[in-house]
């Protein structure tokens, strides 16, 4: 098989390609960022770099001679960078929408990668008041992220259209807060998983004893490890199902005790670190987790890494990464 991975530079792309590569596949690699800056480069894939498929022409080429297509790229980040940058994120449309329509006369299948940033923000509480896995149906009534995941809803029907009206299959998956090594772990694209593994990492080298914690702790999430994602997308990929299948973790903790994992990880005890709460800061919903009782009908498969030990991967590349930059 011949396959196109859009966004092959970030941390998510570059698992994909690499699991590819590993099952024998032929893997065009395409991202807007050099090389040299990509999280993973994989010398068996064809690398095309700074191809900016906001472009159509770029778009076309790049689906060229392709089966399938996997659609990663797009401008994103934890909650404070798609608070800051709502148009930025939502410029995405047109790598969507361009991909598609070069997809079109090319390509046979079609993967969109969108977000649980789709989802009605009023059933996305806290335990207190109600909280539950959210299921697929759950996007309505409209009110999603603003900005990053307005970009998403809107490209999942894009998606779901151009299939239906121009002829080829179309699959849609909603990632739900996914966390790896090799990834962005500092800079302010990072996600929870990251920062809360550098924090702690930066506070065991530096001796401080304390972290700060964006919100109060008891926001409610569930967490997906990058080796399960990238199974999940392939069996939704290879799957007869063209609506939008959740993948995420069904194990939900509160950021509180996501630290206290974390902590763990370093070799401490939970609550060790002195918690600094700052309640100004970009805390997104209360309360969101993953109902995977549609995928698990679809595919015959649900995730399986538990966090705790898919943090323990994290960490240990992330305060990797601290103790280099010290040194």
């Amino acid at each position: 098989m011949r396959a196109l991975v859009a966004g092959a530079g970030g941390a998510l792309g570059g698992h994909l390609v690499k699991r590819l590569v590993e099952d024998g596949h032929d893997v065009r690699a395409v991202d807007i960022k050099r090389s040299s800056e990509w999280f993973q480069a994989h010398e068996d894939s064809s690398i095309w770099e700074v191809t900016d498929l906001r472009d159509p022409e770029a778009a076309h080429a790049a689906v060229g001679g392709i089966d399938w297509a996997f659609n990663f790229a797009c401008d994103m980040g934890g909650v404070g960078y798609i608070t800051e940058h709502r148009a930025d994120c939502m410029s995405s449309v047109l790598i969507n929408t361009n991909l598609l329509r070069a997809a079109r006369d090319e390509v046979e299948r079609y993967f969109f990668a969108s977000s649980a940033c789709i989802y009605s923000a009023p059933k996305q509480l806290s335990p207190e008041d109600g909280f539950r896995l959210l299921k697929e149906e759950d996007d309505w009534p409209w009110d999603p992220e603003k900005g990053y995941g307005e970009e998403k809803f809107f490209s999942e029907y894009m998606t779901r259209y151009a299939g239906e009206d121009w002829g080829f299959e179309t699959r849609i998956a909603r990632f739900h807060n996914v966390y790896s090594p090799l990834g962005t772990w500092r800079g302010g694209r990072e996600k929870a998983p990251a920062a809360i593994a550098r924090k702690v990492a930066e506070a065991v080298h530096t001796q401080s004893g304390e972290i700060s914690v964006w919100g109060d702790g008891a926001q409610t999430r569930s967490f997906l490890y990058i080796h399960d994602l990238v199974e999940g997308v392939l069996r939704i990929m290879g799957s007869d199902y063209a609506l939008p299948l959740n993948l995420g973790s069904e194990e939900v903790v509160t950021i509180d005790e996501l630290i206290d994992i974390t902590e763990e990880c370093a070799g401490l005890l939970p609550r060790t670190l002195h918690r600094q709460y700052d309640l100004d800061a970009p805390q997104g919903v209360r309360g969101r987790g993953s109902d995977n009782a549609l995928l698990r009908k679809v595919t015959g498969w649900e995730p399986s890494v538990s966090l705790r030990d898919g943090m323990k991967q994290l960490y240990e590349w992330v305060e990797e990464q601290v103790r280099h930059e010290s040194s």
